[in-house]
This record gives C-alpha cells, structure tokens and sequence, in this order.
C-alpha cells in the first residue's frame, strides 16, 4: 500500500510540475500500472475531474462461460448504469496468442475511455463493464459463450473473437438475439458475404488486401521474382488468405510452381521439402502465427531458403519474432495500419500515441489487430453517442443501436471506418490501404508502397545462417 501510495505521490506531482494534460495522466498511470480509481483521484487531485473506473476482467474466463471484473477494478461506482461489453475471445487453445492480443486491444479502449470517465451519452458519462467467454479456439465453444454472455450476462454488445471461424459461429447467435457484435479481428471475406445483421467488422477481408502484397514485391525487387508457391491451412481466413495470393500471384503473371491446402495441424516438415523441389521464388503462407511460426522452423530445417516469404497475418504478432529470433529476418507481411499513418482522434490522439501507451501498458508492441480492437470501442461510443440513451438497453434500443453502427464515417487514430451497406463485404470496412511489411533487425518495418516505406526491402532473403 506505502508503494502503490508513493506512486501516487509521485505522480501528482509529476503531472503539476510538467503540465500533463488529462490524456497524458491516463496514458502515465496505466503504464504505473495503477488503477483506474487511483488514476481518478489523481485527476481529481490535478483538476482533471473525476474518471469512472474501469471494469477489465479479473481472474479469466472459464470454458465457453464468462467472467467480469473483479469488484476492485471492474464494478460502476455507487452501482450506477454502465455499458455492459460482452468478448468473446480465444483465452486457450491453439490460438491464444491472439486471444490475448485481441483481449489486450479491447480492454486497452475500456481502460482508456474509463479512465476519462466513460462513454459520453446526451452529456453524461458511463463507464465500460466488461464480460469475457473463452471459445478454447473451438467455434462451437464460442457460439456457447455468447449466448452465455447474452443471456445469463446482458451484454448490450459483443466485441467480436479472434479468429474467423470462431467469428463465423458467434454471428448467428448475435442475429438471433439482436445484440451488436463490433469484430476487430476477423478477415475472412467468409464473415461478410452471409451478410451478417448484427455484425461489423474493422479490418478489410484478406481477399481485398493479400493479392496486393505481392504485386509491391514486384514492383520493388531487383532482380524480377518469376514464379511463387502458394500455400494455406483449410480453415476460415487462412484459407482465403492464401487464396488472395493466389489471385495476386495469377494477376502478376507469375508462375505457379505448387497450390495447396492443409489440415491446420498438419506436419509441415514434408510439405515444406515438396515445395523446396520446385524451387519458388517467392512462398506465400495463408495461416495463423502458430502455423507461420512452425512453417518457417520446417523451411530452416531443410535448409530451404526462398527468395521472399510472404505471410499475412501472424508475422505482427509480437509472439512471432519472439519465437523464432533470427530465423524471423526478413518475413514480409500485411498490414492495414501502423503507427506511422496520419490519423488521430479525441480518445488515443495520434497513431503513434496510441502504440506509445499501449506499449507502455502492456509491455509489448500493438499491431494491426490490437489497434482495430481498440478502434472497435471508438465505434461503438461513437454510436452510442448518436443513439442518445444511456445504458441499460433494451431490444429495441439494441436494433436502432445496430442501424447507427450501419451509417459509422468517423476518423480515428486507426484511420477511417465506414462500413459497406450491399455486397460481399456487407459490413465490413473496407477503407484502410495495405501496407507491406518486413521483420528487420527483429522489428516490424513499412517497406512498400513506396510512398509508405519507413525502410527498404530486403530482397533477395539470405541464407539462414546469415541471418
């Protein structure tokens, strides 16, 4: 308690002496790792006005059921009415690794908005209560917890899972009860072309973005990549993904040495030695980090060292680099935002503000999907602003909810999002540019369009023990 209250102190006068604004006392206590009451009084004390406390859950979540915050950190003061955030998300399984990158994105906007003393709704504020279900990576599981989290919670909203395929379960459960579901992880085109009522998505769908990848490398490697071996795990996105490259691969004219697709726990090791024969210049992988990860280890493994080695998403995920080390140099990826882009907004400021304090607050780089889960709570508080009624909400408020999330033009610090109204990308926002990028010197570096690039490519790759 003498340490926490130290810290207090300490900041207090900090914040007096260097002028913080109330942004910065937020962005400074969250990195102290104080609490949310604590960051309050500290406001309170600076005369920044009170913050409503946040509600980041305590404890986890058990299998397909939910857990909320722990009282300390998680109820509304004085049992007043909050906005209850139900997640559904990958806390075990193969995929937690980003079960947890997308777990970080969201609690890192309720943490932020609750902190500046909630939601803003018809010139009050209400704080952000949030409930979490683990799907274990199992899309059954998932739909489970929804429900769960509709029903036995009342969640007035669903913040969307870390996969696709748990995405693909979970939106049937959110039609059936009305309740919104904002997805700041899913890119499979899979989620949009059901069309969906009651579920928006953030990132742009893999089959609007990977093909694109591989022309940037075309248009900037010396000497000119002629052929590429397309690969993929058979399931939602990582499917697609590798299919994207295809369609790119095909579009730039590139010879196609070997198409396939696999049990998402297959043995690389074989697969990888039957591409080497056909000796590509470029291999590109459709899957999630774990697949990624272990794809690379096979190739080095057999000593198969292609000119480039594309993937899509996995490679930002800070797990990735940490994994393989060295052995990560030079791996491209795709990515829709990065710290560097122009945008901000009134909640996280500048891009670069946001990955600053994220990186304070959780000890790791965001990515791409860390930021769009983040973004997902700009979303919904933007809607909840137009809508003009505070919380508790009924059926009826939850279905003029989900028309105003339909008519979402807003600018954030993740960049703009607008939702498509007809199509096959029915929901999705498919605003944001790709952007092509490298692991270099264990960083994740813009290479491409040129006019993104914060490096140059690395092309050829070297050999693996020159790396």
């Amino acid at each position: 308690m003498a340490h926490r209250d130290a810290r207090l102190v300490a900041l207090i006068e900090e914040a007096r002496t260097r002028r913080y604004s109330r942004r910065q006392i937020i962005r400074r206590g969250l990195a102290l790792g104080l609490s949310m009451p604590a960051i309050g009084w500290i406001l309170a004390a600076c005369g920044g006005g009170e913050a409503a406390p946040t509600s980041a859950p305590g404890g986890g979540a058990a299998p397909g059921g939910t857990a909320a915050a722990s009282p300390g950190a998680g109820s509304p003061a004085a049992g007043g009415p909050a906005i209850k955030v139900g997640v559904v998300t990958s806390l075990s399984g193969d995929d937690v690794f980003g079960g947890n990158l997308t777990r970080r994105g969201y609690d890192f906007w309720a943490e932020t908005v609750n902190a500046q003393g909630g939601v803003e709704i018809g010139g009050q504020r209400y704080p952000v209560q949030m409930f979490y279900a683990d799907d274990q990576s199992q899309p059954a599981t998932g739909a489970d917890g929804a429900e769960r989290l509709i029903t036995q919670d009342q969640v007035d909203v669903i913040f969307g899972p870390y996969t696709s395929g748990v995405t693909l379960a979970v939106a049937p459960i959110c039609d059936k009860y009305k309740v919104p579901m904002i997805a700041g992880s899913a890119e499979s085109p899979n989620v949009w072309k059901a069309q969906p009522q009651y579920t928006f998505g953030i990132i742009p769908s893999v089959d609007l973005t990977a093909g694109k990848a591989l022309q940037v490398i075309l248009d900037q490697a010396d000497p000119k990549p002629t052929s590429a071996a397309i690969l993929g795990a058979d399931e939602p996105f990582s499917k697609e993904a590798a299919e994207g490259f295809l369609a790119g691969a095909r579009e730039a004219g590139l010879t196609i040495t070997r198409e396939e697709f696999f049990p998402p726990n297959a043995d690389l090791t074989p697969l990888v030695s039957g591409v080497a024969a056909t000796d590509p210049d470029i291999v590109a992988v459709g899957g999630h980090e774990e697949i990624l990860i272990n794809f690379v280890r096979a190739a080095k493994s057999l000593n198969f060292a292609p000119k480039a080695i594309i993937m899509h998403y996995g490679v930002t995920v800070p797990d990735f680099a940490a994994n393989l080390g060295e052995d990560a140099e030079g791996v491209f990826g795709l990515v829709v935002w990065t710290p560097d882009v122009s945008y901000e907004d009134e909640v996280f400021g500048t891009a670069e503000e946001y990955f600053q304090a994220a990186q304070e607050r959780w000890g790791t780089a965001p990515d791409y999907t860390e930021a769009a889960c983040s973004a997902s709570g700009l979303v919904l508080a933007d809607a909840l602003a137009r809508l003009g009624t505070p919380p508790p909400y009924s059926e009826e408020d939850r279905v003029r909810l989900r028309d105003l999330l339909e008519e979402t033009d807003i600018t954030t610090f993740y960049g703009p999002i607008r939702f498509e109204t007809e199509g096959d990308h029915f929901h999705d926002n498919t605003a944001p540019t790709p952007v092509l990028v490298q692991i270099q010197d264990g960083a994740v570096v813009a290479v491409g369009p040129s006019d993104a690039a914060t490096a140059e490519m690395i092309y050829p790759l070297p050999a693996w023990n020159e790396r």
